[in-house]
């Protein structure tokens, strides 16, 4: 892509986002749905003006860790820690339940072959932290019960995700399913989480230290991007994927009740709000990007709507990605409106989902009427939830704010 239009390119996408977000919001829909509106309008959807490269992948993937770390910086510890059990639970069976279920459909009765069914499952047990966030932050409920819950469930099928991609996508390019590339993968992924808390702790010490002592302008948005760099490095150094690099120093940098560097943060109330101001603006800038990318990710002009194989396979795996997440809400102890609305956050499936659907389809592992149906499976659970919360919290979010556990 030539500079001049990828300027162009950017241009049209923040003002796009920005336009069809303040739509969305007098409409009394979520911003969210406007950036993400903007994404179809303008990808091979419906005008085709452009296409999610390389380039805007990556500053997708800069929007997405820095909108982590925005919520990490302003999470209640302590409400956080008392919902800890029930955001295990929710995780656990929202990831396990969708997998198996898909699994099971796909290979018992599609007969597609094993690492097609593993994919088709692995897709469907995705949750979009930065959607499900986002809308639940336009709503103002991002620090409510039921918002800590959601919360520290993401955070554990983040991690659950990352590692089973981290397992598929080495089936993917070794030719199949096996059980020593297996352990491979999981001994580096383990050996990359012990050592980046140790690293996050160090360098956060760092950053505090010369931030006291610094006169130019700029070092805490600096030193955590070049954080995020360094955890990339550091993943492949262990063997592992870049990805997983970046997810962790999103987790490293936002998750203050799970690494060390978040700890430090909330020690020193005036550092964390110093950080808060001075990367504000960043994320303002480039978490628009991220719900355009998943826009511009979905191609609805390749799906042949007129296979009732594509309806009847579409329909079938989005009950099971719905009825999946759910299921881990409806086990924990709340009232029907608590679980409700958590199972209702835990549906969203976005960029990751986006991810598994475009590596199966990379890789050969998915022909083009698979690969449509899960982008209609993706796309309906990445743009109905959205809506669906909003009218269930206007009729009961006076309930949930005086619900009891049953």
């Amino acid at each position: 892509m030539e500079t001049h239009t990828f300027f162009l390119y950017l241009l049209v996408i923040l003002l796009s986002a920005r336009l069809l977000a303040e739509v969305a919001v007098r409409l009394g829909a979520p911003s969210v749905i406007g950036e993400l509106t903007a994404g179809i309008l303008l990808g091979p959807s419906l005008l085709g003006w452009l296409q999610p490269g390389e380039v805007l992948r990556l500053l997708a993937e800069i929007g997405i860790i820095l909108l982590l770390f925005e919520v990490g910086l302003e999470t209640d510890v302590r409400r956080l820690a008392r919902s800890g059990r029930k955001s295990v639970i929710v995780a656990l069976t929202g990831f396990i339940a969708p997998f198996s279920l898909g699994f099971v459909l796909a290979y018992g009765f599609y007969g597609l072959d094993m690492l097609v069914s593993l994919f088709i499952g692995g897709t469907l047990t995705a949750t979009s932290i930065g959607i499900t966030i986002r809308v639940l932050s336009d709503l103002k409920r991002r620090n409510s019960k039921e918002g800590q819950i959601v919360l520290g469930a993401a955070v554990i099928d983040d991690v659950l995700g990352v590692v089973l991609l981290a397992l598929l996508y080495e089936f993917s390019i070794g030719g199949g399913i096996s059980i020593v590339n297996a352990g491979k993968v999981l001994l580096f992924v383990s050996v990359f989480f012990v050592l980046a808390p140790l690293a996050a702790r160090i360098i956060s010490q760092l950053i505090k230290r010369f931030d006291t002592v610094s006169d130019i302008p700029g070092l805490i948005p600096t030193s955590i991007v070049s954080l995020v760099l360094f955890f990339a490095w550091l993943a492949h150094a262990v063997g592992a994927p870049e990805l997983l690099g970046g997810f962790a120093a999103g987790l490293a940098l936002s998750r203050r009740f799970f690494l060390p560097f978040g700890i430090a943060l909330h020690a020193d109330a005036e550092f964390s709000h110093r950080i808060a101001e001075q990367m504000r603006p960043i994320i303002q800038l480039f978490t628009p990007i991220f719900f355009v990318m998943v826009g511009l990710s979905l191609n609805l002009r390749e799906i042949d709507w007129s296979s009732p194989f594509i309806w009847s396979f579409s329909a079938l795996f989005l009950a099971i990605a719905v009825a999946g997440k759910f299921a881990g809400a409806l086990l924990i102890r709340e009232s029907w409106p608590m679980r409700t609305s958590i199972g209702l956050a835990m549906i969203p499936r976005g960029e990751v989902g986006l991810i598994f659907a475009e590596l199966g389809r990379v890789s050969g592992i998915f022909n083009n009427e698979l690969y449509a149906g899960m982008i209609i499976v993706i796309a309906l659970t990445t743009l109905l939830p959205p809506f669906a919360m909003k009218m269930f919290y206007a009729r009961y979010q006076h309930q949930l704010e005086t619900s009891t556990p049953e």
